[in-house]
């Protein structure tokens, strides 16, 4: 079976073939590091890191490269840097911010299971790259510079010979409705209403560089034109696969699209593009003013990072999710069940059954299923399969201990009452019994009793 793909821009699933199969390419669009990131940031790193480790699976690890950005330049770093360290020069204080919250990035994706990409770059590392592509685009007519700005036109673009794609097309709208439904910035230097930064100046002590276009004033790179520059530098002019949310579709992939096919004259930046959904909380849009905005660092303080992945991955990519505590509290007991029968067996390679759905444009959903099929008839499969998606990074035992650790449950303490319980139930006191049953249990702690005795675990 073929790995079918869902592209954005064609709006059909379609057979993979990559440019070179020995050299797999796909870029994800990072975070920018001004903030902790939100459980709505994981989407994107779990699915493209399911997506990453398929082809590491059907290519060989030495032939897929993932590149996955850092954005460490932006108004939002900048008034972060401001509020948290007033007494600091600005480029100091951004140095501080971008270093903590990257930091902190790493550790969260980290508990999710998430590989690290192949390449992880910095924007402020790829500044002569983007000069470089601005001053393609301004020789080839696509761009201009106008009062120590440099925009892009995208009426120059599909003014220009067939051989480049329509500009709105990722997006599948025309020029008049970006205009009519976009939010654009009011200048009198852009010649139009659509025309966007690809460069600007720099106000007093913030980041700065030279200036392309022979531009005197120092400034700093547009958002769009450092995805553009980071994938040119470590993918090349046209690659396979170019992932993000479905909010990037418009304006940022549009724009990307547009810059770096106008600069190196290709229909084509990606072969597939690829967005996961939206994500909500309980049903509702999450925001700060609601009160349900939740980070993943937040969250891996009460529940493991592995029960965060099976959360996320029980809904089809594409599709809209609503994070739920029930559904989260049900994810941690089947990763408990798994671990508990599969984390120390010696793992067999992945389960068709597992890797079919896989093959099926990423249908998770359809493989935790097929999970489930495997826990009855092939626990070497299961552990295979389980291992291929990201899960059983321990053993059970180690597992178990983090449970016991995070609920502050003293396992010697647990045992202790399990035999005086087992006792009581051996001279038939089940009064007393039925107490330590009940004890335990508002401990936190779930007693199974069978023939080969009495176990236990902690309760979600």
């Amino acid at each position: 079976m073929e790995l079918r793909l869902y592209d954005t821009l064609t709006k059909e699933k379609r057979p993979f073939v990559p440019l070179d199969a020995k050299n797999v390419r796909m870029y994800v669009c990072g975070p920018t590091v001004y903030d902790f990131a939100h459980i709505g940031n994981a989407r994107p790193v779990i699915v493209f890191d399911v997506l990453f480790r398929l082809l590491r699976h059907l290519y060989g690890e030495a032939h897929v490269k993932y590149v996955r950005n850092i954005t460490d330049v932006d108004d939002k770093i900048n008034d972060r840097a401001a509020r948290d360290f007033p007494g600091l020069p600005l480029n100091e204080a951004i140095r501080k911010v971008t270093e903590q919250t990257g930091k902190q990035f790493h550790a969260d994706v980290d508990a999710l299971g998430a590989l690290r990409p192949s390449v992880e770059p910095r924007a402020t590392e790829h500044i002569a790259e983007m000069r470089e592509i601005i001053e393609r685009l301004i020789a080839g007519g696509f761009a201009y510079a106008a009062e120590d700005h440099v925009l892009f036109s995208p009426q120059a673009m599909n003014a220009a010979n067939s051989s480049l794609p329509r500009y709105g097309a990722l997006s599948n709208r025309s020029l008049d409705e970006m205009i009519a439904g976009a939010r654009v910035d009011v200048a009198p230097y852009k010649k139009g209403n659509t025309d966007f930064v690809l460069w600007k100046p720099s106000k007093p002590g913030e980041p700065s560089w030279p200036s392309p276009a022979g531009i005197k004033a120092e400034g700093r790179p547009g958002w769009h034109i450092e995805c553009s520059a980071m994938a040119w530098k470590h993918l090349g002019e046209h690659f396979d696969i170019h992932g993000g949310g479905i909010d990037l579709v418009f304006p940022h992939h549009e724009n990307e699209v547009a810059q770096t096919c106008c600069a190196f004259h290709q229909q084509r930046m990606a072969n597939y593009w690829m967005h996961n959904g939206f994500l909500q909380v309980e049903s509702e849009k999450m925001s700060k003013s609601l009160g349900n905005f939740i980070t993943i660092h937040e969250l891996l303080k009460d529940w493991p990072g592995e029960a965060l992945r099976l959360n996320m991955l029980k809904t089809h990519y594409r599709s809209p999710i609503d994070w739920t505590m029930k559904s989260l509290e049900e994810s941690a007991r089947t990763l408990d069940d798994w671990y508990r029968v599969a984390a120390d067996v010696v793992p067999g390679g992945p389960a068709a059954s597992v890797v079919e759905p896989l093959l099926d444009d990423l249908n998770t959903p359809q493989a935790i299923a097929a999970l489930h099929g495997l826990r009855s008839n092939d626990i070497a499969g299961l552990a295979g399969s389980l291992r291929l998606l990201g899960f059983l990074s321990e053993s059970a035992a180690q597992w178990e201990g983090r449970k016991q650790q995070a609920s502050g449950v003293d396992a010697k303490e647990v045992e202790r009452l399990i035999a005086e319980r087992t006792a009581a139930r051996a001279r038939k006191d089940f009064k007393e019994s039925d107490r330590i049953r009940d004890l335990l249990a508002a401990m936190g702690v779930a007693i199974k009793d069978s023939k080969e005795g009495t176990t236990w675990e902690i309760s979600r």
